[in-house]
């Protein structure tokens, strides 16, 4: 009976937060449902907390605020929320002119933590604010690796800016030049802001959208300037932006984020630890727990005196990564021949796609992470499929996944409405 009366004080709290557009973390949920009722909720898990967050989002505007349609359109809406919505409403704290948007510091927690900050509510800016925020926005010759962490919470990153963001972080050197020209529609080798604003979206149809659709193809959206659009084009939006801005923006994004993650287990040292690089490295994977821990001992038992890797060393394995699909190519010799990969192999596939050459001992424990049998060699194929969830931090098993569970999630909604007419 305890865990029913908690259930219901937790859906009533939801509807409550949603109505009044309110927005908080799942954990923030579950201490405030906690501190309610002295007992655990049956039957929710994180899974069921974002899908009762979205059907409550859809039912006040929230989402709709997202896709910015200006209809009332909840009952006509024919998809749930996507993994990539549901992640930025997640970490989004501010909120301007009735639009949701992510701060700098927002942007690097989305792609580093797991869950965002406890918060309670979502700011709502007032116009002096943003004018002050995008006045104190660097030009983009002051670009730097620190420049998301300097801004910190002083910023607004739009939802399609979000997944332009998420793909800078997955392209390799080669593919700068590629995201580059997609911008550059004229081809007179510069983007302006229009090219910029009309090709942004594409990132919202790569990422998101069934079918090649784009799930924002409704919005209008008022050209609202953000932090991005001030750092690439300046406050009138007359700059032009060059290859070089763009490549340098590029890889000083990918800089801070490869950066964050090393200082957030390196405690100030030159070193990370091999068992932490093997954290890092597996914790957006597809993996389940027991088998990221069976990993992490792999590498403590094989690894008797701690070495350390360095920064170095991380960051060329993590711009390694961006060439997975280079590496597919430079392994398919191996699937023809049904041969694992030996660490010289793999050293060597790794300079082909880089130009960069990884030390010894960094390989070494790579093949201690997914060399199971200790045999020297490791299946390329699993190492690749591991690594692309990495890569995409885990976006690509949780969309797997939440496509698998569509069925269970219209039962639990049916479930919720049901609770919901007690209440209304």
């Amino acid at each position: 009976m305890a865990a029913i009366s908690c259930r219901r004080t937790f859906l009533l709290y939801c509807k409550r937060n949603f109505e009044q557009k309110r927005t908080f973390s799942n954990r923030s949920i579950l201490t405030r449902c906690l501190k309610n009722n002295k007992v655990a909720v049956a039957g929710f898990s994180t899974a069921c907390f974002l899908s009762l967050s979205a059907y409550y989002a859809k039912r006040s505007g929230i989402l709709q605020v997202l896709h910015a349609s200006g209809e009332e359109d909840s009952a006509k809406s024919k998809t749930t929320p996507t993994y990539r919505e549901m992640r930025f409403l997640q970490f989004a704290s501010v909120e301007y002119k009735g639009v949701i948007y992510m701060t700098p510091q927002d942007f690097l927690e989305s792609v580093t933590e797991e869950m965002p900050r406890p918060r309670i509510g979502r700011a709502s800016l007032t116009e002096g604010e943003v004018g002050s925020w995008l006045k104190r926005t660097p030009n983009r010759r002051y670009g730097s690796t620190k420049l998301f962490r300097n801004l910190h919470e002083k910023g607004l990153i739009s939802y399609t800016e979000y997944l332009f963001l998420l793909c800078v972080l997955t392209k390799s050197n080669s593919g700068f030049r590629i995201a580059f020209n997609m911008f550059d529609t004229d081809g007179n080798q510069i983007v302006d802001k229009k090219e910029f604003l009309v090709l942004e979206s594409v990132f919202s149809k790569k990422e998101d959208a069934p079918n090649n659709e784009d799930p924002l193809s409704k919005s209008v959206e008022p050209v609202q300037d953000t932090t991005l659009l001030v750092h690439f084009f300046g406050s009138k939006g007359r700059d032009v932006l060059k290859y070089e801005d763009f490549h340098r923006f590029m890889e000083n994004l990918q800089s801070e984020v490869i950066e964050l993650e090393f200082l957030e287990f390196s405690k100030g040292l030159a070193t990370i630890s091999e068992e932490d690089f093997a954290r890092i490295l597996l914790r957006y994977t597809m993996l389940d727990r027991s088998n990221i821990e069976e990993c992490i001992t792999r590498v403590r038992s094989r690894t008797p005196s701690e070495k350390g890797i360095s920064f170095d060393d991380f960051r060329k394995f993590c711009q390694f990564l961006n060439t997975l699909d280079d590496f597919t190519i430079a392994m398919k010799m191996y699937t023809y021949a049904d041969q694992a990969v030996s660490k010289e192999d793999f050293q060597r596939a790794v300079f082909v796609c880089t130009g960069s050459n990884l030390s010894s001992h960094l390989v070494d424990t790579v093949f201690n992470i997914f060399d199971a049998d200790g045999d020297g060699h490791l299946s390329y194929v699993e190492f690749i499929s591991i690594m692309k969830d990495r890569l995409h931090r885990g976006s690509r098993h949780m969309a797997s996944h939440l496509m698998h569970t569509q069925d269970k999630w219209s039962a639990f909604k049916s479930c919720v409405k049901n609770e919901m007419r007690t209440y209304s």
